[in-house]
């Protein structure tokens, strides 16, 4: 394991049924694979060594005899390999005989499990050839050919692999309704292997799939699963060779169906996030006092060295990682997030009997989307939308474009909307204050979002109605808000949408309007560069001020703030991800900004500590009600020693 990450393999190899000498070779040529890609552990097939669809031929001496040889070659084959093997094979236990996994590790095999759930669906009747290991007391082995401590024999104890806990389970065991993998996750184990030979049926893959990503999900585990392939016996079933890598809920990549040839896939398991969320949820841990309150024994399996050098990250790193990374998905999220965002908005509008919304529009993105928001809790509480009172307020900044996107995206949906420049009470304010306007500061600029604020607030209290605010999760993050002037409203829709889902929500509501108006305002909207609009434009009109030049690129900050947000991540385990993520940024840029995310995140937790209400949407939130509790004066050197570090 490096780096906090565990490489795992699902093998799929070739089998020959009951010939034994083939596909022992198979085997020990896919662990060498395995080994050459720097894989922890390899997980392989149901039965993989003598082929799963033997039948009774299990109970003849000639094959379980030449099944115990071929147990000591392979594990032979691992010693001096960092890899450690997971391989299924017959066990004959005085007068049983078990369907088992045996893990093998630098010539050793510190542990076997036998499968505890044995069905009597198939043509094979698998309970008139195997016996459950269900209930049966640990016991240790001497196993011919095979050198060490005599390997012990247990359904509960789990396996010490490479710095994780690694704990199996045997095809059928999985699809129970309380699987030994649960039992096996509360007493420790990271890991699941499943050693399976699952016949394909219709339908039954797309099941099997959703039920590996579920089962990883409530273990809160990585789970790799290998099934028995092409070669298996097709006297009365099919095999398809299904090979799952799973963790937490998610597929990180699967075998390709129907091959005749060996398949291996080999992903990166994040142990790292797997134990951030067993300690962060409280409810796993809680779960696994009751149930195994001393955890389960870990049997320690050598893996000599660090798998292979020159170690680069396997697995996909989305580098949006709040928008989903398929349109179906991304279909589906945006509806999802909208509906969230206005159902929060029509019960506060239901709970305060209020029925109009004042809303500072100025043809950016955050107001673009509060306001599609409101239009969508007004529609569902049956109110007139002309109580949405949307309001531009062309100051030094404004350029044409927003101003024009502004008004026309007010008209086309059907709202109230009234323009109100501020130049000249912005200008007055500054000779109150004695602030030269020549120079353009944080006054110049603050003075201006907080004419903008009082406005709104002042017409709210006028129209007896409440004003919405439109900042988001990245502004909230980086503190890019003026205290008291965008940072606060009554309710804020936005509060938990990072930037780069706002735009993404933004043409998505492009592409389901009918209204060609709207269609084009809200599309150039996600096009125009993000601007505050508080220093003049240049001399063309064109926006001059574009907060990506000052804070630096969102898709960055938003990745920042994901990683250490929801899993704990440290400044260098998010650069890590970072530059997986994004191949084509130079490194020191990756860098520069992520220090500029850190000191900016600790320096504005103030601003976060008073901020309004608003509808939490994913899984972060910086709401400090109850997402996320820091003190404004938390030092943040520690984060930004090692990020000068990187």
């Amino acid at each position: 394991m490096k780096h906090g990450f565990f490489r795992a393999a699902a093998c799929v190899p070739s089998v020959a049924v009951a010939d034994v000498k083939a596909n022992t070779a198979h085997i020990i040529q896919m662990i060498n694979k395995a080994e050459e890609a720097g894989a922890d552990l390899a997980v392989f097939p149901e039965l993989c060594v003598t082929g799963y669809t033997c039948g009774d031929l299990f109970h003849n001496a000639a094959l379980l005899d030449a099944a115990g040889r071929a147990l000591a070659e392979i594990a032979a084959a691992t010693r001096g390999l960092h890899v450690a093997a997971v391989i299924g094979i017959p066990l004959r236990s005085g007068c049983m005989l078990l369907n088992c996994g045996a893990l093998l590790a630098d010539g050793r095999c510190p542990l076997i499990r036998p499968k505890q759930y044995i069905p009597n669906y198939n043509e094979f009747y698998e309970k008139r050839i195997w016996r459950t290991g269900h209930g049966l007391p640990e016991e240790r082995v001497a196993l011919p050919g095979i050198p060490g401590e005599p390997t012990l024999v247990s359904t509960t104890a789990l396996a010490d692999v490479a710095g994780a806990k690694v704990g199996m389970e045997i095809c059928e065991d999985l699809w129970v309704p309380i699987p030994p993998s649960s039992f096996q996750a509360v007493g420790g184990a990271e890991i699941i292997a499943n050693l399976s030979a699952s016949d394909d049926l219709t339908g039954k893959h797309a099941y099997l799939r959703r039920l590996i990503a579920q089962q990883s999900a409530r273990c809160v585990c990585g789970y790799v699963y290998s099934s028995a392939g092409f070669g298996e016996s097709s006297t009365d079933l099919v095999f398809d060779g299904k090979g799952f890598i799973a963790e937490n809920g998610a597929i990180l990549d699967e075998t390709n169906r129907w091959s005749n040839d060996p398949q291996i896939i080999i992903r990166d398991i994040d142990i790292e996030a797997l134990r951030h969320d067993r300690m962060h949820q409280g409810t796993f841990t809680d779960c696994a006092r009751r149930i195994a309150p001393g955890g389960a024994e870990a049997v320690p399996a050598p893996t000599p060295g660090n798998g292979a050098a020159g170690w680069s990250l396997l697995r996909d790193v989305n580098p949006h990682p709040f928008v989903p990374s398929s349109d179906a998905e991304l279909d589906s999220r945006s509806a999802e997030v909208l509906e969230i965002q206005a159902a929060g908005l029509a019960q506060r509008l239901k709970a305060t009997g209020c029925e109009t919304l004042v809303i500072g529009i100025s043809g950016g993105l955050d107001s673009t989307l509060a306001l599609l928001v409101a239009t969508r809790a007004f529609d569902r509480l049956g109110l007139e939308r002309k109580g949405i009172v949307g309001v531009t307020m062309p100051g030094f900044g404004t350029s044409g474009r927003t101003h024009s996107n502004a008004l026309t995206l007010m008209e086309a949906l059907g709202i109230t909307y009234r323009e109100i420049p501020i130049a000249k009470a912005v200008e007055q304010h500054f000779s109150d204050i004695g602030h030269n306007p020549a120079l353009r500061d944080a006054t110049y600029e603050n003075s201006q979002a907080r004419e903008r604020t009082q406005i709104l607030m002042d017409l709210a209290n006028q129209l007896g109605g409440m004003v919405l605010g439109t900042g988001d999760l990245s502004e909230l993050a980086l503190g890019w808000a003026t205290y008291n002037g965008d940072h606060m409203s009554m309710y804020g829709v936005n509060a938990s949408v990072p930037k780069t889902l706002v735009g993404h929500l933004v043409r998505w509501s492009a592409s389901k309007t009918d209204n060609a108006a709207i269609r084009r305002a809200l599309l150039d909207i996600a096009d125009t560069p993000i601007s505050p609009e508080l220093l003049p434009a240049d001399g063309d009109g064109r926006i001059a001020q574009k907060t990506e030049d000052l804070v630096g690129p969102y898709e960055l900050h938003d990745f920042f703030l994901y990683y250490m947000l929801r899993f704990g991540f440290s400044p260098r385990r998010i650069f890590l991800l970072a530059r997986a993520a994004f191949p084509e940024r130079p490194a020191e840029e990756i860098a520069h900004w992520l220090r500029t995310f850190c000191r900016r995140f600790f320096s504005q937790q103030f601003k976060r500590s008073c901020m309004p209400d608003g509808p939490k949407v994913g899984s972060v939130s910086l709401s400090p009600r109850g997402d996320w509790r820091m003190p404004s004066d938390a030092a943040a050197t520690l984060w930004l020693a090692e990020c000068d570090n990187l």
